[in-house]
């Protein structure tokens, strides 16, 4: 029997063989052993990452539905406010242009006190007095300035609401647009899911954007911008108030003083018309007295002429009978009479002249009062026909309004403009998306 040549290499014993196949038996148990555990393992991580994705997935759905409900109902809020602030500038706008007519209305009265004071200065004379129709004028222009002052007051300081309004609603609005644009962007990725096609990996998406706030400061920030507001419309309803009360107390006051002033016009009219015709009276007896004076004048002058005559007469029969010669040139009856005539005709001719000299001094005083009575007459025609002129002139307050009698308004209504938000639309119309 030949030999065969042994192959070259490593020769492993029969002990060897049977280690290594144990060995690998023993390592593929291992393996199985192993992969096993990882596949129960990877089998329990896929529920429990499964159900942890679903339950964020709802409760993130759930916080998003939370918030939506919170941004809506603040939104709600904002826009009732807004609207509130709209109603709140129309009406104060209202009141201010009431206010604005009835300062405009103030006009024609200062007008016509100061034609009134004007017309009453054109008095002459005696009739250019300090009266209560002066007076009252004077108290009437001088409240009708105040009232002015007043009511432009209530107008300045209704402009400043106005203003502060316009800003609180801008405020509202700008919140609620705000509002209105997370609302809509909440409710849209409510309505994403696993299967949309407008979802995406995002770049750092965990990153805090810039100017983010806390939901305390975002509550904090509403609530400031609905207390301002509310706040605001509290400080207008009371302007209002205060422009309402205000138009009314001033009106009364106005109405008060016109009457007041009317009534002294009035009454000093009267009394210019019974000084006139008590002055008409008297300068009719003065010149029917002056017309009497110069006829008693005329007698007494004749009388006088007629006493002169007969002193003549006394006079010559005295200066005749010296002529008588002799013992016949007697101191007789006759001649005690001739002297007691002569005596009695001087003394009844200087008691006339002197009468005479008092009826003409008389009668040259009565016709300078008389020229006196017919110049004040003349001044009191003029300042009666001035105070008529007044009374015409104040006829133009019939048509100012009262407390209890409006009347047209004296300027036209100036049409209310619809108050717009920032975005243009006059009527917010909010709907969530």
């Amino acid at each position: 029997m030949s030999a065969f040549p042994a192959k070259p290499g490593l020769r492993h014993s029969v002990s060897e063989w049977n280690g290594n196949n144990q060995q690998l038996s023993t390592t593929a148990q291992h393996e199985r052993h192993v992969s096993n555990a990882i596949r129960q393992e990877g089998r329990s991580l896929r529920n429990q990452t499964s159900c942890q994705t679903t339950w964020d997935e709802s409760d993130t759905s759930r916080r998003l539905g939370d918030r939506a409900w919170d941004v809506a109902r603040w939104r709600d809020v904002l826009e009732t406010c807004a609207l509130k602030v709209d109603e709140e500038m129309e009406a104060l706008t209202l009141s201010k242009e009431q206010t604005e007519q009835a300062l405009a209305a103030t006009a024609v009265p200062l007008e016509v006190s100061g034609e009134c004071l004007t017309l009453r200065e054109g008095r002459r004379g005696y009739e250019l007095v300090v009266d209560p129709v002066e007076e009252q004028l004077k108290k009437e222009a001088e409240l009708i300035e105040r009232v002015q002052q007043g009511l432009q007051q209530h107008i300045d300081q209704a402009l400043k609401q106005l203003c502060i309004l316009q800003e609180a609603r801008h405020q509202l609005t700008t919140d609620l647009q705000n509002k209105m644009d997370a609302l809509e962007i909440d409710m849209s990725c409510l309505s994403l899911t696993t299967k949309s096609p407008q979802i995406s990996l995002k770049t750092n998406p965990t990153r805090i954007p810039p100017g983010s706030s806390t939901p305390q400061e975002w509550v904090k920030f509403s609530q400031f911008n609905v207390s301002q507001a509310q706040e605001a419309m509290r400080a207008s309803q009371q302007i209002r108030e205060n422009m309402s009360l205000s138009r009314a107390q001033l009106q009364n006051e106005l109405e008060t003083q016109r009457r007041a002033t009317e009534f002294a016009l009035r009454k000093r009219n009267h009394n210019e018309e019974q000084a006139r015709d008590e002055l008409q009276w008297q300068i009719r007896n003065t010149e029917e007295e002056m017309a009497e004076m110069e006829g008693d004048i005329q007698g007494l002058d004749a009388d006088l002429q007629a006493k002169n005559a007969s002193l003549k007469l006394a006079h010559t029969r005295l200066e005749t009978r010296t002529r008588r010669p002799g013992m016949d040139l007697c101191r007789d009856e006759v001649q005690h009479g001739l002297v007691a005539e002569v005596q009695q005709l001087e003394a009844t001719i200087q008691v006339l002249k002197q009468k005479l000299s008092e009826a003409q001094n008389c009668l040259q005083r009565m016709k300078l009062h008389h020229t006196r009575m017919l110049q004040d007459l003349s001044r009191k025609q003029e300042a009666l026909s001035l105070e008529q002129r007044s009374i015409n002139t104040r006829t133009r307050l019939a048509s100012t309004p009262t407390a209890d009698r409006p009347a047209a308004p004296l300027v036209p209504l100036v049409p209310l403009v619809p108050l717009a938000n920032s975005s243009g639309r006059s009527n917010l119309q909010l709907l969530a998306q």
